[in-house]
């Protein structure tokens, strides 16, 4: 019987999309029927499971699930036993308390003895007692800027993205202390199969990451150059260096780190380069 690994996936909203596209770029082939829970790969041993958000991390913990992809924030507040594989770098966000834009907020002591509002009551406890501070906190389920307004609290915890909601609301953040992002989560001791499926998952997963930070760059150089220009494209080992037919001048090929992009074109420039062009990468193997 083959080894399938099983992997848990949000079942709608932009978190199950990223992650779906994450495993596109994978050459996963999940061609789903419509409204399916359940669908397997065609081309690689995994099954793919489209579940609630909050029920993900207790599917991975029980081994129903033997992976799944889940905001750090939701793993963190169910508390479940379950290992963090990767962290995915997307759908980040941060873990905020809000209120009312009309009081003065003078730090975390403005929140001793007030009433907090949250769907987060075991990241904001733990947030509480680190700080020092006696507050009662509300588990609420969705809609939890409104609570100021109705008297049901004088503060909330929420996830913010943008902040927009908040201000809609009369609110104002004043407190941002946790960050999360998408992250791999697995079941503790996974058997000798579905590791060695794991791992092949991760390599792959891993290679689209690194291109997605990278540009593949080509450009014309003078030879006399050549040294100089280098030292500015060190790419995966050193720049690829081919001769023109234009006596004195070789292309240059490399990958840059895109966060460095524009402060190396500038150098290149004036160190004499040319006829620079600036691709994407669809994968990167190291």
């Amino acid at each position: 019987m083959e080894t399938v690994l099983r992997i848990a996936v949000q079942s709608k909203g932009r978190l199950s999309e990223k992650t779906q596209d994450l495993l596109k770029q994978c050459g996963l082939d999940l061609n789903s029927g419509g409204a399916q829970l359940m669908i397997k790969a065609s081309n690689f041993p995994l099954e793919v499971l489209f579940l609630r958000d909050d029920d993900i991390p207790g599917y991975v913990s029980s081994g129903v699930a033997d992976i799944g992809v889940v905001g750090e924030n939701v793993a963190d507040e169910k508390g479940y036993k379950v290992e963090t594989v990767h962290r995915l770098g997307f759908a980040k966000c941060r873990l905020s308390i809000a209120i009312p834009r009309r009081f003065e907020y003078t730090g975390t002591e403005y929140l001793e003895g007030k009433r907090i509002a949250t769907s987060y009551p075991r990241i904001l406890g733990n947030y509480l007692k680190e700080k020092g501070v006696n507050a009662a906190v509300s588990e609420i389920s969705g809609s939890v800027e409104i609570a100021p307004a109705i008297e049901l609290a004088d503060a909330v915890c929420d996830i913010v993205s943008t902040g927009s909601t908040l201000i809609a609301n009369g609110l104002k953040e004043v407190e941002a202390f946790y960050k999360s992002e998408a992250i791999l989560i697995a079941t503790p001791g996974l058997n000798g199969g579905k590791k060695e499926i794991l791992e092949k998952l991760l390599f792959r997963i891993k290679a689209c990451q690194k291109a997605k930070k990278a540009k593949y760059i080509v450009l014309n150089a003078p030879n006399n150059k050549i040294d100089e220009i280098s030292s500015m494209l060190p790419g995966m080992k050193s720049p690829t260096v081919t001769p023109l037919a234009i006596e004195g001048w070789s292309s240059m090929s490399s990958v840059i780190n895109e966060d460095e992009f524009w402060d190396i074109c500038e150098k290149l420039h004036d160190a004499g380069a040319e006829g620079v062009l600036v691709m994407p990468i669809e994968k990167m193997i190291y």
